[in-house]
């Protein structure tokens, strides 16, 4: 198996001035397929891993992967214009443990769950069980709803 090829007489002059084949444009961005991206353009989580953001620049291209009935798409940005990603203040860390904390109190009953409460019941564990009736039965094998 072959890697993909570029759309014919689709190229793109990168920033740079290289110029660089693409599958296309979307948008008026330029579309690289997986394996394609020129050096230089990297996906947020590629320029998290290197400890960076992409500080507001637009997007430089799309990366596209995956089957063409339902294609995976992902932004690229710029790696010179990237900036380095702001340092954790302590009023976030705050702020962080007080939304933790509000997801922890059981609606019903009022209590610190200690956990964050799942969204799929609504309430803690306890009262769920007293609502809904017990979730497993008592030699272990789920129960039947």
């Amino acid at each position: 198996m072959s890697a993909p090829r570029p759309a014919p007489r689709s190229a793109v002059r990168l920033w740079d001035g290289r110029m660089w084949p693409c599958a296309g444009r979307y948008a008026g961005v330029p579309v690289f397929r997986y394996g394609w991206a020129p050096s230089g353009l990297f996906t947020v989580r590629q320029l998290a891993a290197l400890g960076l953001r992409p500080a507001g620049q637009d997007v430089a291209g799309w990366l596209v992967w995956g089957p063409a009935n339902r294609p995976r798409w992902a932004y690229l940005f710029r790696l010179d214009l990237a900036a380095p990603k702001r340092p954790m203040t302590r009023a976030r860390w705050v702020a962080i443990e007080r939304c933790n904390a509000a997801q922890r109190i059981c609606p019903s009953c009022g209590e610190d769950a200690g956990y964050r409460i799942p969204r799929s019941l609504g309430e803690c564990t306890e009262c769920a069980e007293s609502t809904r009736g017990p979730r497993y039965a008592a030699d272990g094998e789920e129960w039947a709803a």
